[in-house]
């Protein structure tokens, strides 16, 4: 890979990952459609340190507050939180270390990403267009859970991490804002 390609790709990578596109899904695409060889998956990986470092600086303070009300026990809406998006990463982190190999192997597909885009992007379509107005502070075990299999679902390239999550939330009746939130909390 070139220095020009490199930066092409993190161009895209750093559009893209704020956007419920699937980041993943177009650092495969960009390669294909430029005819470039595939960089893998571990280069994948090292373009999402710097959009995760950016996530990490911006929601820095909600993490503290996360943190210090478990600690201290005195916010019991903080320690709740925190565990709500602690069990939300398991799925993904379970099916993450299970079938990394599969996913690196078989999954890398031009066709199954645009497959993957055009049906997650309709799903989050019809699940923002419901009237939702549910608080993070109401959000229920099986609903964390609901939001953390929809993130393991994620690790297909052509699903948006950020999408399917947003998703997700949206049809457990949370805002948009809230959606977001704790969409990008628990990709930290």
């Amino acid at each position: 890979m070139t220095l020009w390609q490199a930066v092409v790709m993190g161009i895209i990578q750093g559009l893209g990952e704020f956007l419920p596109i699937s980041s993943s899904g177009h650092l495969v695409l960009a390669p294909w459609f430029f005819d470039w060889q595939d960089p893998g998956l571990t280069f994948d990986i090292a373009l999402h340190a710097g959009t995760l470092l950016a996530v990490v600086i911006y929601f820095h303070q909600d993490w503290l507050n996360l943190i210090q009300g478990t600690i201290s026990g005195k916010d019991r809406k903080s320690r709740r939180i925190f565990w709500l998006l602690v069990l939300a990463t398991l799925p993904a982190a379970f099916c993450g270390y299970m079938f990394n190999d599969l996913i690196e192997m078989k999954a890398r597909s031009p066709i199954l990403i645009g497959f993957m885009l055009i049906i997650f992007g309709l799903l989050l379509h019809l699940a923002d267009k419901q009237q939702q107005s549910q608080k993070l502070d109401n959000m229920k075990v099986r609903e964390a859970l609901f939001i953390g299999l929809a993130q393991a679902i994620a690790l297909i390239p052509g699903v948006s991490r950020s999408g399917v999550t947003i998703t997700a939330a949206r049809l457990c009746s949370y805002t948009r804002e809230e959606a977001a939130r704790f969409s990008f909390l628990l990709s930290t």
